[in-house]
């Protein structure tokens, strides 16, 4: 969407994101209320700085970075007013979040496998031999039998293709590595 952001832009982006960012917020913050309240939150933000806002980015990625980042936020306050005189509200809360850490890294890991097994069959390969098994391109080359050229290739190809694939893991890393360290 380039230009600026009127009220008829802005109206057509509320219908078509609101249902899939609250399904997206409800997944983190366990609360359909909670994560319709986030998402109008986000939406409002978005209209107070539609000045701001560079609208030749993809909307769609700034709006899901948004609710990303507000979720995080929310539980983050959460866990501030939980009353640690309650060790039985603390534990649950933490059982929650651990359990949530741990939905969020297997859905990460399939992603990444998902994409891995899109790759053709020698890139797949090769990619794993270097990543995985820390073989080297020349080692690769030699088992392989193939020039460390096309190795090169293969490799620049599947790490193209990832990343792309992947694209949407790699914000949300960069987002929690500016939040929390």
């Amino acid at each position: 969407m380039a230009g600026k952001l009127d009220k008829s832009s802005f109206e057509e982006l509320f219908r078509t994101y609101y249902a899939p960012l609250c399904s997206f917020a409800q997944k983190y913050v366990g609360d359909s209320d909670e994560a319709k309240d986030i998402i109008h939150y986000v939406f409002v933000r978005l209209w107070q700085k539609r000045e701001e806002v560079d609208f030749s980015t993809s909307l769609k990625s700034y709006l899901f970075t948004s609710a990303h980042n507000r979720c995080l936020n929310h539980i983050r306050d959460r866990k501030k007013l939980v009353h640690y005189d309650n060790p039985h509200q603390e534990s649950e809360l933490g059982e929650y979040l651990d359990s949530r850490d741990y939905l969020e890294a297997s859905e990460t890991e399939a992603k990444i496998n998902r994409a891995l097994d899109e790759l053709p069959e020698k890139c797949r390969e090769i990619f794993i031999m270097n990543r995985f098994d820390k073989l080297k391109y020349r080692e690769i080359a030699e088992k392989l039998n193939i020039s460390v050229k096309t190795v090169e290739t293969q490799m620049s190809r599947a790490l193209k293709t990832l990343r792309e694939k992947l694209a949407d893991l790699l914000i949300m890393l960069i987002i929690y590595l500016l939040n929390y360290l």
